[in-house]
């Protein structure tokens, strides 16, 4: 009996330090924004509030090849996106990511602006970050 109320208090101590330790996962939102004109105008074109969906952003985000480099593109990126908190009081740095789509239009080429990278992603993950972002096939585009 004595040996079972040690068991609990052990387990009940262990459970609230896992618990503490463990990080909240603050829930996010992409904010999108879309290119008018030819110059440097952006307005807000979408916020993606799908935890799902963010998530799948995410993930080919994180498995992102970057390449350091100074890209001086012909026109400015077609969208531009940030991921953000929902939760105000959060102070993250926001990173932006620019999107441009190919000449092609079958692949998507991304810049993370502070940091100087670069990158075009293949024709697969290109056209399900589009769709994500845009709530358009990047194949239907003409």
């Amino acid at each position: 009996m004595k040996n079972v109320k040690y068991l609990i208090a052990f387990i009940g101590i262990i459970s609230i330090f896992i618990f503490g330790c463990t990080k909240v996962n603050e829930e996010q939102f992409i904010k999108v924004q879309k290119r008018i004109g030819v110059e440097y105008n952006y307005e807000d074109f979408k916020e993606i509030t799908e935890s799902e969906q963010v998530q799948k952003v995410k993930d080919i985000i994180k498995d992102i090849n970057w390449r350091n480099a100074q890209v001086d593109m012909v026109r400015p990126a077609d969208y531009r996106f940030v991921f953000q908190f929902k939760n105000p009081d959060i102070d993250a740095k926001a990173v932006t990511y620019e999107l441009w789509i190919s000449p092609n239009k079958d692949k998507v080429e991304l810049v993370k602006d502070t940091e100087g990278k670069y990158t075009q992603l293949d024709t697969d993950k290109s056209a399900e970050l589009f769709e994500i972002l845009t709530g358009e096939k990047l194949s239907d585009l003409k």
